[in-house]
């Protein structure tokens, strides 16, 4: 299974981004997707997940009502979009596919641990 996440890029504060992760190598649906980001210096850090069919997400609370994670399955795709951006949203954004073994509940889908796959990372760069 590979993930290719795209769409990163340099954006004012209070602008816009859509992050876009394609999944190949096994059927998008049999996974329930996450996306984290990691800041210079920091840990990698949760901020969004969705479930298999798209019934059900989790943010963290830095980036509620401003970020929506969804899913087409029928295109293999995860997208994340990101408005009302702020300097602080500054990192590289990983897309990463849970384990299938695993519920899709809010203590799982916060660690990292928890998947089985990763992409290699776009960059968000947010100027004040």
């Amino acid at each position: 299974v590979q993930l290719q996440a795209s769409g990163g890029g340099l954006v004012q504060a209070g602008g816009s981004l859509r992050l876009s992760c394609v999944v190949s190598g096994r059927t998008l649906f049999t996974y329930a997707m996450g996306w984290f980001r990691q800041a210079p210096g920091k840990e990698r850090e949760f901020v969004a997940a969705i479930s298999e069919n798209g019934g059900s997400t989790y943010y963290v609370d830095s980036v509620k009502g401003r970020f929506t994670i969804s899913r087409d399955n029928a295109k293999d795709t995860v997208y994340l979009q990101m408005d009302s951006l702020k300097p602080e949203d500054t990192a590289v954004y990983y897309c990463a596919a849970e384990s299938p073994s695993l519920p899709f509940d809010v203590t799982a889908v916060r660690s990292t641990t928890n998947y089985d796959y990763w992409g290699r990372g776009t960059l968000v760069t947010v100027s004040s």
